[in-house]
């Protein structure tokens, strides 16, 4: 189960990470390149990857 929840996080991470590059226009080929509302949602997906990970490495004490 922590294996799946590490893979969703990183899918996550990784979206957002192309979002925000499209975002901001270094990855062409989209509606979304050079939108910076799509840096936006990025940096949040890219923010709840981060969070994903964290919760799915958490101690359980």
């Amino acid at each position: 189960m922590r294996l799946t929840k590490n893979l969703l996080a990183l899918i996550v991470l990784a979206i957002g990470a192309v979002w925000s590059l499209q975002g901001i226009g270094l990855v062409g080929g989209s509606f979304m390149t050079g939108q910076s509302r799509w840096l936006y949602i990025g940096v949040v997906a890219m923010l709840a990857g981060l969070a994903g990970l964290i919760w799915a490495n958490r101690s359980r004490g």
